[in-house]
């Protein structure tokens, strides 16, 4: 790779696959944020320091759910790749028109028990990116207890 050329997408997505870490964006084939927080939370940090100054990243994530997929519009994400993404995910991510690479498919995210649908899922149902965006920073700005 001495000659300047540009790592594929699929060496640079099974680097990350074999990393610690949960999240990491690409601009123009450079590393530009990477994360090992859990959840939303690397998502919403880098839509923070980010958005809308950097557009058309290429994120590598290890959960796509619903509600990721509308955060993603946020972040101007043009393609995402993800070892597990839900079917609503998928068809957000077609509705905003960003591509989507999804190892697996499931039909939602589950919650951390295992028993029931992700609540961050959940809560990111029937909004628009926008809308889901504002609730999130709302609830999130709420002290906690």
């Amino acid at each position: 790779m001495g000659d300047g050329t540009v790592e594929s997408i699929d060496k640079l997505f099974a680097r990350f696959v074999n990393s610690s870490d949960t999240f990491r964006v690409y601009h123009q084939g450079k590393l530009i944020f990477k994360s090992k927080q859990e959840q939303l939370r690397p998502l919403l940090d880098y839509i923070d320091r980010f958005s809308p100054q950097v557009k058309g990243v290429v994120i590598f994530d290890r959960i796509v759910g619903n509600a990721a997929a509308l955060l993603l519009k946020k972040a101007f994400c043009l393609e995402i790749h993800s070892p597990l993404g839900s079917e609503f995910a998928a068809r957000t991510l077609s509705e905003q028109g960003i591509k989507y690479h999804f190892s697996r498919t499931v039909p939602y995210i589950m919650n951390k028990a295992g028993d029931d649908i992700c609540p961050m899922e959940k809560l990111s149902l029937d909004k628009d990116p926008e809308e889901f965006f504002q609730h999130l920073c709302k609830s999130l700005s709420k002290p906690q207890g």
